[in-house]
């Protein structure tokens, strides 16, 4: 990250230290190293961009909400799950929410007043099977977005609702 200022008759006349440098014009070109703040992602920017576009997919296709949470969640798992689908706010009726706790080696998926209609349990079932067949694997993405894929053909195309 860059930075740039308008030097001062007072500031031309110091060193620079590691990372400035004076253009011609005699402004003063900075660079600092900016640490990231937050815990870096689980997954590579490729892997993000096909469970972003398995997501978009999903929701466009079908009309209901769809999102994924990756983290712990606690000792009260399924109500921890309903706490972030609850999260989706006005779209949370709507929602389908998968969340998997890796450590805790669990899986939820908790749906909406008006998604559960669309997806049946036993679709919901069947996600669950194939994610923990691919997470065994160490395949997360490749886990979400088929189980993703398996949930928005249960749901149906919005269309032809």
């Amino acid at each position: 990250m860059a930075t740039g200022d308008i030097a001062t008759q007072a500031e031309t006349d110091r060193d620079l230290d590691v990372g400035e440098a004076r253009t011609p014009t005699g402004r003063l070109s900075v660079a600092r190293r900016v640490e990231r703040s937050q815990r870096p992602s689980p997954f590579r920017p490729g892997e993000l961009a096909r469970l972003d576009e398995a997501l978009t997919l999903s929701s466009r296709s079908t009309g209901l909400e769809f999102a994924v949470y990756l983290g712990d969640l606690g000792e009260q798992t399924r109500e921890q799950a309903e706490s972030v689908h609850g999260a989706l706010g006005a779209r949370a009726a709507d929602g389908v929410l998968i969340a998997v706790s890796p450590a805790q080696r669990v899986v939820e998926i908790v749906t909406g007043e008006e998604s559960q209609r669309r997806v049946p349990d036993r679709s919901c079932q069947l996600a669950v099977m194939s994610m923990v067949a691919s997470f065994k694997e160490n395949e997360y993405v490749d886990g979400l977005t088929s189980a993703l894929r398996m949930l928005s053909d249960a749901a149906g195309d919005r269309r032809r609702d």
